[in-house]
């Protein structure tokens, strides 16, 4: 049996139970084997997985993903295939769930429609769990569970988890009568921007006490949450949930984002530094759909979930595009500036997941697509920065081995002409601009940069003006540009083109995020 380092999300009811298997497991300590920092990106060992979910074990970092794409590594940089008996006989082991429910005349292979497994360890079953969808048309899905004594398996199936797309005709094939009684109405559950959902994306986690959660939904009706059963996996059918309008249901559970047919899915949680943060992809998946990683956070897992500038997460009318709206932090978009290849700028940065690794250092991972590459998608892990106000920041590289000094780094190492570039929430990917030459790097929704100095005596001067302030001891930033103030952290990272060394800075204020890059 092969047991946990530590669960992926920080789970504060059974670190004693972990710290107690600590002698037995092999990887108990910091595998993490560093790279040069000045490894060129283009040797890494790519990997591709479509809505990636991570997770540490024995000191290896495994990735599962949409299709039945895993991976593995052992350094979070470079990764290989993960085949297992759920990858070689897929179609047997959902026969059941598929035959009974997801199948359709519009789609009646499910090749293609296992969508976003997650993975976690279960103490109390003594099992690796999976969560994964096994997608319907018509939103007509279900959340179905796994269980393997191995994390690379073999895996079995167990059961459904929860279902959607259900009607009155239907419904005795689900377990809506044992939540909601036989003769229960329905109809509420036929709209498709209130409770029409789709049960997809699952996401499962610990509270600070032990209550087990799954957070899951897309779109249309929004992202939902319910109880879990530690003991067996499944729903917790102690759990009632009264039903309140944009706010709680007596199926689905507790609502903590989107609804009304905005945009919305991937939801993903942790727990770290005292708050909760909800990650929530925003447009359409494609090369040019928008598709971006917004943050909010909350003291508690149930919500409510808010943005710095305090805009909820949940959403209560329609928004039309929300991807280029301002609710939510956008922690990343399309960046042309001196450190990258213009030609292969990541675009459609989303649907993530994130690790807290065993010294503490967050990572997150996520699935992109690229400026001169169609729908081609490959992951990748950057590494998250907590800053002085709770909040977290992405790195502004790719993670290649080297993390962050936390102690922070020398005057003379800071200062000096930056790259600052604002991740405008409003922006997209839209290709070249001049649609009749698909090789040009002169594109439509990337953000530039602008020149900026920072000084020794704490001033900014440049194309943006204010003062800027390092914390003693640490690598934590505050800059104030423009009457914006702006917490961050300094991150001196290799390049992602010819992966030379640079000092760097992530930041976010005023409910969005900067990066800088040293010149």
């Amino acid at each position: 049996m092969t047991l946990p380092t530590r669960p992926k999300r920080t789970i504060a009811a059974i670190i004693a139970l972990i710290m107690l298997l600590c002698p037995l497991a092999a990887g108990c300590t910091d595998t993490t084997k560093p790279r040069p920092e000045t490894t060129p990106a283009q040797t890494i060992a790519r990997g591709e997985s479509h809505d990636p979910s991570i997770v540490k074990a024995d000191g290896r970092y495994y990735i599962f993903g949409s299709h039945l794409a895993f991976l593995q590594s052992d350094d979070l940089v470079d990764w290989k295939p993960l085949t297992n008996n759920l990858t070689d006989d897929y179609a047997s082991i959902f026969a059941d769930i598929w035959n009974d429910w997801s199948s359709q005349s519009t789609n009646p292979d499910v090749k293609g429609n296992m969508w976003a497994p997650d993975v976690l360890w279960n103490p109390a079953m003594r099992k690796w769990c999976m969560y994964m969808s096994i997608n319907g048309d018509n939103r007509r899905s279900a959340i179905v569970l796994l269980t393997a004594d191995d994390i690379a398996g073999d895996w079995s199936y167990v059961g459904p988890v929860v279902y959607s797309g259900f009607s009155r005709g239907n419904a005795s094939r689900t377990d809506i009568p044992r939540v909601l009684g036989a003769d229960a109405d329905l109809t509420r559950y036929q709209s498709p921007n209130d409770t029409g959902i789709n049960a997809i994306d699952p996401c499962v986690t610990f509270d600070e006490d032990g209550g087990m959660w799954m957070t899951y939904g897309s779109w249309f009706g929004g992202i939902w949450m319910l109880r879990l059963d530690p003991a067996t996996g499944l729903r917790d059918y102690t759990a009632d949930y009264f039903t309140k309008h944009d706010a709680s249901d007596a199926y689905y559970g507790v609502k903590i984002a989107g609804g009304h047919g905005n945009s919305g899915e991937g939801p993903y949680l942790i727990h770290t530094g005292g708050w909760w943060y909800l990650f929530v992809s925003y447009g359409h998946l494609q090369q040019k759909g928008g598709y971006q990683i917004r943050m909010f956070r909350s003291k508690k897992i149930t919500g409510p979930y808010v943005d710095e500038a305090g805009h909820a997460a949940i959403t209560t009318r329609a928004e039309g595009n929300n991807w280029q709206g301002d609710t939510g932090v956008r922690l990343m978009g399309s960046v042309q500036w001196s450190g990258n290849d213009n030609g292969n700028i990541e675009v459609a940065q989303g649907h993530n997941s994130v690790l807290i690794d065993d010294d503490g250092t967050v990572f997150l991972v996520y699935h992109t697509r690229f400026s001169g590459s169609g729908e081609r998608h490959e992951v990748r892990v950057r590494q998250m920065l907590p800053t002085a106000d709770g909040w977290l920041v992405a790195a502004p590289y790719e993670y290649t081995g080297v993390k962050a000094d936390m102690k922070g780094y020398a005057t003379d190492a800071v200062t000096g002409d930056y790259e600052l570039v604002t991740h405008d929430p409003h922006t997209a990917f839209k290709g070249p601009k001049k649609a009749t030459d698909p090789t040009s790097t002169d594109y439509r929704g990337v953000n530039h940069p602008v020149r900026i100095t920072l000084h020794e005596d704490g001033t900014i001067t440049g194309a943006r003006q204010g003062t800027w302030k390092a914390t003693a001891g640490t690598n934590l930033l505050t800059m104030s540009i423009d009457g914006v103030t702006y917490q961050g952290a300094f991150d001196r990272l290799p390049r992602d083109k010819a992966g030379s060394p640079d000092m760097t800075f992530s930041a976010i204020g005023g409910n969005q995020c900067v990066w800088g890059l040293h010149r």
